[in-house]
């Protein structure tokens, strides 16, 4: 019996795992440039933080986490996504009252969802989290960030912002009770998890996808005409700095996000290329999440932006680097001890370069074959010969000029030379 990955588990081989270091190479130098640090935190958490901070009534808590008991009989769960467990961390090591902070992080987070393409339930994430800030200045920071870190991707062209605010808690209650009687009316018209939500979530039936329920929120009361006056002002504040920046965005009242912690901005980075999973990236402000999780209050605000789904939109066009610079080729015993030598020392003299050495036995033409396959600019050569006169075989393999013999004492200059 052949042994396959898990369903919904995704492998990544070199060229993808290449994609991926990319675009995580790309954040590091973007979020660097905004004063972000970077942080860690273990993908495994006790379970009542997730219920604490996420909210029960979600699909996330009710469906999707992967929770099982430990030897010790206590409930943990493989994190669903980052937020709460930035906080936990973050609290625990008393970064948040009374400073400013801004983190990101970056690794795999676990829901069991219907696996398809863009969306796994092993998953790559990059996070942001801001806390100590309550001003729309911050929350216009962090979409710079993204509207940067897309032109340094190169995909800046593919990805429309789509914002929303969904004000204070006690506006979303106001209008909880308007929506609840909208839905009610039309309850046995909507899909049976929607129907299910108007006691539950009755916000998150905006997030079906079922076209009937879909063209019956089009006549639903929207929140923006409950926001409270802080919230309208936050919110125009924000637009207000997007003008500024020539950022470009649209108003969609119809976000809500999947997550109970949000309040006020909340947003959507989308795309049209990638089919059904067109959300790359989202986030928005949760003032009201730190006390919710046990510490004392504090503003945040973040996103959370998809490797797999990013990578997909770049992997059309994405140019991968050359698997050699230089290959190593040998024969007979005495040169292949030599190869070993010789590679080490042109790794300490070029160490930005990438050179491979030809391991095991294998004849001679079959390995300047693959060489080059390698890509590689230089083959080395050693025989016999060459290690009994110290000397070593240089070939170029992209470039029309004669195979040279020069001393091993002078190889590097000359590489230097080459390489320049």
């Amino acid at each position: 019996m052949n042994i396959q990955a898990l369903r919904g588990m995704q492998d990544l081989l070199p060229e993808q795992k290449e994609i991926f270091r990319f675009i995580e190479a790309k954040a590091r130098q973007v979020f660097e440039c905004y004063g972000y640090q970077e942080m860690g935190m273990p993908v495994l958490e006790a379970t009542h933080l997730f219920k604490r901070a996420v909210g029960d009534g979600t699909d996330l808590i009710e469906k999707e986490m992967y929770t099982f008991d430990d030897r010790n009989g206590d409930s943990i769960t493989l994190r669903p996504e980052g937020t709460a467990g930035c906080i936990r961390v973050a609290e625990q090591h008393g970064l948040l009252f009374n400073q400013i902070q801004r983190l990101w992080y970056h690794g795999p987070m676990f829901r069991y969802e219907r696996p398809q393409k863009g969306r796994y339930r092993q998953f790559e994430q990059i996070g942001v989290e801001c806390f100590g800030m309550p001003g729309a200045d911050i929350d216009a920071e962090i979409l710079l960030l993204c509207a940067r870190l897309w032109r340094e991707l190169g995909i800046d062209k593919d990805i429309t912002l789509e914002l929303n605010s969904l004000g204070s808690a006690e506006a979303r209650v106001k209008y909880r009770t308007v929506l609840v009687e909208y839905l009610t009316s039309v309850k046995d018209q909507l899909d049976e998890d929607s129907q299910r939500r108007i006691t539950s979530n009755p916000l998150r039936v905006f997030d079906s996808k079922v076209p009937q329920t879909q063209q019956l929120l089009r006549h639903a009361p929207l929140l923006k005409d409950y926001l409270d006056d802080e919230s309208k002002q936050h919110f125009q504040q924000l637009c207000e700095q997007l003008d500024k920046c020539d950022i470009a965005y649209q108003l969609n009242p119809y976000i809500v996000r999947g997550l109970d912690y949000y309040n006020r901005t909340v947003f959507e980075w989308v795309t049209s290329s990638l089919g059904a999973q067109g959300t790359v990236c989202a986030g928005g402000r949760y003032d009201g999440l730190v006390a919710q999780i046990g510490g004392k209050g504090t503003p945040g605000v973040g996103f959370a932006l998809g490797l797999d789904r990013i990578a997909l939109m770049l992997q059309a066009k994405f140019e991968h680097a050359n698997a050699a610079d230089i290959y190593v080729v040998s024969n007979g015993e005495g040169a292949r001890q030599q190869a070993l030598w010789v590679a080490e020392n042109v790794r300490n003299a070029l160490p930005q370069r990438k050179i491979v050495v030809h391991c095991g036995a294998g004849k001679f033409k079959a390995q300047l074959k693959r060489a080059d396959a390698s890509e590689a600019k230089l083959a080395l050569i050693l025989g016999e010969t060459e290690v009994t006169n110290g000397t070593i075989g240089v070939k170029f393999l992209r470039d029309d000029r004669e195979q040279i013999s020069v001393n091993v004492a002078d190889l590097n200059d000359i590489l230097n030379r080459f390489f320049s």
